[in-house]
Formats: structure tokens, C-alpha cells, sequence
């Protein structure tokens, strides 16, 4: 399961060094939900190997702010602290796949 991203808690993995992905929603957003279920899946793939997970726009609005977040969905996607690529909108599991596979 994706897990549930704050502000606080996405700086520390980020700093970490790990892999990570975040994806950038709210709950009225339209193709946030339509992605929801592929963020999801891809969570439970890449368990123990890139931390997937959440962060609602309307709720934590510092990392939205820093990363210059215009349009949701948009995933980020982390190698070694730092931005490696981006999604904007909703996309298919296997481009997201692609993207993430690049960050191992």
C-alpha cells in the first residue's frame, strides 16, 4: 500500500537518499483517482526497494510549493535526493514503471 506522505515525513526520505516517488493529489481531483489504484499496485511491487506514497496537496502545501507543483497528478521521482523525473497527469503503469525501474 502507497503510504501516506506529509511534508515532514517525504523531507526525511528525500534526505535519505533513497529511492523515492511521490504523488502529488487531492481528493477532487479526477485523474488523481483514476491513478490511485496503478500508484497502489506499484507500492506493493517495489516494496522494500522505493518508498511510494502520497501527499495531498490540500493538507501538506510546502513540498507542493518547493518542487513548483501547478497541476496534480504529478509524480516526482527521487534517486539520490534528488529529482531524476517527473509525471504530470495521469498516465499507464508501465510508463510509471519505467520511470521507477530507472531510479534502482
Amino acid at each position: 500500500m502507497a503510504q501516506a506522505f506529509t511534508d515532514q515525513s517525504v523531507k526525511e526520505l528525500i534526505a535519505s537518499g533513497k529511492p523515492v516517488v511521490i504523488d502529488f493529489w487531492a481528493e477532487w481531483c479526477g485523474p488523481c483517482r483514476m491513478i490511485t489504484p496503478i500508484v497502489e499496485e506499484l507500492a506493493q511491487e517495489y516494496e522494500g526497494k522505493v518508498e511510494i506514497g502520497k501527499l495531498n496537496v490540500d493538507d501538506n502545501v510546502e513540498m507542493p510549493e518547493t518542487y513548483g507543483i501547478r497541476n496534480i497528478p504529478t509524480l516526482l521521482f527521487f534517486k539520490n535526493g534528488e529529482v531524476a523525473d517527473k509525471q504530470v497527469g495521469a498516465t499507464k503503469k508501465d510508463v510509471l514503471k519505467s520511470k521507477i525501474e530507472a531510479l534502482l
